[in-house]
């Protein structure tokens, strides 16, 4: 019997989870104590990978563009920062528990997932209405609406199958803890679910001491922390990620100019990284949060369907406003241009680490199949891949694998390397397709006559015959940044 489609997205998730630990690229966290749910460790190949795209991505917003520059702010944060940027009394997700499962569920999502599955049958009408309503319902607040949502529409547990649902109740994402030596009140701070605050608190420390004026931007990347209640789909969401953000401050007024461009720009990016256009979309926010007078996801169809990776926001003045207000401290810009006082409006551009992974995984996951052959490789964009080239010496004898480790030693200071000379030489190109690496060099009894080795082009397999000389500068112009960047 033929497989459905969804059968078949299920079945290449499963695949990529596979190769992504037997390949070095993710493992469960703790394994050998069954692991931790939503909580996954980088490998050998995939922290490279990971390094390679938050190094990408913060080139990209600092060198780019002369007026944004970065900060590495603290996890942990003064509590009253929490409380003014509305995570205390607001950071929540609307929660549901089946009570034949036991398995709780976010409400909202059971919902949006249902109208998927109905926009994939051909009911797009239908689809958008029952979004349009759970928009409506949250915005007002309704939990018991959103409850009786589900029970009429019989959207049912994918565990118990039935609609015995509990009442949709709020929970808090946010993890606390204890610090010690503190005044009583302030003894709970919290790991941040968010690594833009570290941002806003630092925004005149910047903008003085960087010497910036508005419009300028400030990028961050670093971890937080999310007490999810459902965390699935591997590595997309998780308790413990990795944001990729940046803070641009504007002039009020124009605002709404620069979330265009923002959008517009970001965009781009993913596409210049090799991202195909039909698997991205811009989604716009129906419900806006409440900082918000404008809000888009960049959205890409992973094997599980189209997701957010990637968010532009126009935050307004919201968070500085309320620092000015809890702090008693002024929050305001002087612009000589136009000789005024203002708390400046933000354009956010925010990103995960962990879901562009995934998405470069999925990208890059490549199964063809010939009368002949079949064959599975990593089609990363050089520039990102984990290894740039493997060295490879025919023979374990007659002075080749001396001279592929003279070769190593010239590449091995600005270029990830791999040195192998186990197995046969074709078994050592499905290892290196593999992992994704973009050249295979052969060292072989030709190149101690000739100082000429073979480079195989992981992507199409063809070989070319080159002077080691030239190697340095064939590896570097594929690699680097600069390819990326021109199409930007």
């Amino acid at each position: 019997m033929a497989k459905t489609a969804n059968q078949a997205e299920n079945a290449q998730l499963k695949d990529i989870i596979s190769h992504a630990k037997e390949y070095g690229f993710v493992y469960p966290s703790s394994e050998i104590y069954d692991g931790l749910q939503a909580v996954y460790d980088y490998g050998a190949y995939g922290v490279e990978l990971k390094n390679n795209l938050k190094r990408l991505w913060w080139e990209t917003m600092t060198r780019l563009h002369g007026n944004i520059v970065g900060i590495d702010a603290a996890i942990f944060m003064h509590p009253t920062t929490w409380k003014a940027s509305g995570h205390v009394d607001s950071f929540n997700d609307p929660m549901i528990d089946n009570k034949d499962s036991k398995k709780r569920y976010r409400a909202d999502v059971l919902v949006e997932e249902h109208a998927a599955k109905l926009e994939n049958e051909g009911k797009e009408d239908e689809a958008k209405a029952l979004t349009a309503s759970l928009a409506r319902l949250l915005e007002a607040e309704d939990l018991a609406g959103v409850r009786d949502l589900i029970v009429n529409t019989g959207i049912a547990c994918p565990i118990s199958g039935t609609t015995n649902w509990t009442d949709v109740r709020q929970f808090n994402l946010m993890f606390s803890t204890q610090v010690g030596s503190v005044a009583e009140d302030a003894s709970t701070i919290y790991l941040r679910p968010e690594t833009a605050q570290g941002i806003f608190v630092n925004f005149l420390n910047v903008q003085k001491t960087a010497r910036m004026k508005v419009p300028f931007g400030i990028a961050q990347i670093g971890k937080a922390f999310r007490n999810e209640i459902v965390a699935r789909q591997f590595i997309f969401r998780m308790r413990e990620f990795e944001q990729m953000e940046m803070q641009f401050f504007v002039r009020p007024g124009s605002e709404l100019e620069w979330y265009k461009q923002w959008a517009e720009t970001r965009m781009n990016w993913h596409l210049a990284l090799g991202t195909p256009a039909e698997k991205l979309r811009k989604h716009d926010h129906e419900k806006l949060a409440h900082y918000a007078n404008a809000a888009m996801d960049i959205e890409y169809e992973f094997p599980f369907g189209f997701k957010e990776v990637e968010g532009i926001h126009s935050r307004t003045d919201f968070d500085l406003k309320s620092h000015q207000e809890f702090s008693k401290k002024k929050q305001q810009y002087f612009d000589p241009e136009i000789n005024q006082n203002y708390i400046p409006y933000v354009i956010e551009t925010s990103i995960g680490a962990d879901r562009l992974f995934l998405l470069t995984l999925c990208n890059a996951f490549t199964e063809e199949k010939t009368e002949e052959k079949s064959r599975t490789y990593l089609k990363f964009h050089p520039a990102i891949a984990p290894v740039k080239a493997a060295i490879l010496p025919i023979t374990k004898k007659d002075g080749l694998p001396e001279k592929a480790k003279e070769i190593v030693e010239l590449l091995k200071y600005d270029f990830n390397i791999i040195y192998e000379d186990a197995a046969s030489i074709g078994k050592r190109y499905t290892r290196q397709d593999l992992i994704g690496t973009p050249f295979c060099i052969a060292v072989d009894h030709q190149t101690l006559e000739d100082n000429t080795v073979t480079i195989r082009h992981r992507d199409t397999t063809e070989q070319e015959r080159v002077s080691i000389s030239e190697l340095h500068g064939k590896i570097a112009e594929a690699t680097s940044f600069r390819r990326v960047f021109e199409k930007i």
